[in-house]
């Protein structure tokens, strides 16, 4: 099974990617971990010029197909063969964000990202997306003082307009309206605990018995 964690920023997605992936293990479930951009050695390399700062100057374009170059890596050192041997593969972000942020937010257009995803992921797409909603501003609010802590310098999209993240909030409510069996909105403006117990609830029926 492929599951996917997507959101606005700050809505707290690695830490409830970080709660589930140490259930499905405790459950003795074999699962591999993307995080996008990144992932593989490569991918981390296309991180840094993605998400650095510093690179302002970055063209729309440009970001577009660097996303799809990480991923594309991904899919295949990564998510294709962990699916192929039988594991879940639990990944922070993958097309849908570039859906969203790209397509919508930056205004290149879905039909552009679909067929990038066609020649990247060739096929491969999440069986469930898990995405964390919450108020824009309460989100970027939290991830800024997030990043003020620890010194982050890829804030490089945190950084974007309140205009750029409204946009994506709301494709990514249409993607949920438009495909409903997938793509789960989860509330992510409640306490970590119920966040927690809402995701497991739409994962618990989708698993099957862990190989032992």
């Amino acid at each position: 099974m492929f599951i996917t964690f997507e959101g606005v920023d700050g809505g707290g997605k690695s830490m409830q990617m970080r709660r589930l992936i140490d259930r499905l293990n405790e459950l003795g479930y074999r699962v591999v971990v993307n995080v996008e951009p990144g992932g593989t050695r490569i991918g981390r390399q296309v991180r840094s010029i993605l998400l650095e700062a510093a690179n302002k100057e970055l063209s729309a374009t440009a970001e577009l197909l660097l996303f799809f170059a990480s991923r594309a890596q991904a899919v295949d050192e990564l998510v294709r063969p962990a699916l192929e041997s039988g594991a879940i593969v639990v990944s922070d972000r993958f097309t849908d964000s570039t859906m969203v942020y790209q397509g919508v937010a930056r205004g290149l257009g879905q039909d552009v990202v679909r067929d990038l995803d066609r020649i990247a992921c060739r096929g491969i797409r999440p069986h469930i997306t898990l995405c964390l909603d919450m108020d824009v501003e309460a989100g970027l609010a939290r991830a800024k003082a997030r990043n003020t802590a620890g010194g982050a310098t890829e804030t490089r999209l945190d950084d974007e307009s309140l205009e750029f993240h409204h946009k994506a909030r709301a494709a990514y409510h249409e993607l949920a309206r438009q495909e409903p069996g997938r793509v789960k909105l989860v509330n992510a403006d409640q306490h970590p605990d119920a966040v927690a117990a809402e995701i497991w609830d739409l994962i618990e029926p989708l698993l099957r018995p862990a190989m032992t």
